[in-house]
């Protein structure tokens, strides 16, 4: 059996056998944030006896544009998964952005509260109805997105939960979109993470033409 070791900090190389050697939450702040900056949702879920749920995510990933599909990985159900359930009960739920007026409230949403507590009451954040959506938006957040469940897949490597859900409903301000269609988050005052409790601003650095092969 390989034995862990300590990297050189000058050149430092880290093994699968170091991972695993790690202590469980250094080694999860590790892996979360070796992928980069990631984007940063509250998910807004309810179930059918109106209990509400609120939850930040940082695994929101683009499936598709057509049809307009977004993923998310729920985390292995070792405790009780509440955004996951009533995902599966009612089929809808919500994404709302994470601005720089309300991070710190977003992040208290983190915290495991038992499931008739809604984290919107405890970290301090509205609900919002908007449209025949049955389902809360964060009132607080610049861009909300309405979304219908179709599909998920047990991810067998971890038990996690590959939850794949098509847009419905998108709120924004309209001077946001630019007439190409792309959407200026930075504008929005969205910010993006990395691990599990780094909140950052983005700086537009240049948009580039669609690239085509050098002839």
């Amino acid at each position: 059996m390989e034995e862990c070791h300590q990297p050189d900090p000058c050149n430092m190389n880290i093994n699968h056998v170091d991972i695993e050697c790690m202590d469980k939450r250094y080694r999860t702040q590790f892996v979360n944030s070796l992928s980069g900056f990631k984007s940063l949702f509250l998910i807004g879920t309810i179930n059918k006896q109106g209990d509400s749920n609120l939850a930040i995510f940082n695994s929101v990933i683009h499936i598709g544009a057509n049809p307009p599909l977004l993923g998310l990985i729920s985390r292995p159900d070792t405790v009780e998964r509440h955004s996951f359930e009533n995902i599966k009960e009612i089929k809808l739920f919500t994404l709302n952005s994470v601005d720089k007026t309300i991070y710190h409230k977003a992040h208290q949403t983190a915290a495991r509260y038992d499931k008739s507590t809604s984290e919107f009451e405890a970290a301090g954040l509205s609900m919002q109805f908007m449209g025949d959506c049955q389902v809360p938006f964060v009132k607080e957040s610049s861009l909300k997105i309405e979304m219908m469940f179709r599909e998920s897949y047990d991810i067998k490597s971890n038990g996690t939960h590959l939850i794949i859900a098509e847009i419905q409903n998108i709120y924004l301000p309209e001077s946001c979109i630019e007439m190409d269609g792309y959407i200026n988050l930075e504008n929005m005052g969205i910010l993006s993470g990395s691990g599990l409790d780094a909140y950052h601003e983005t700086k537009l650095i240049e948009r580039l033409p669609y690239a085509k092969p050098k002839l």
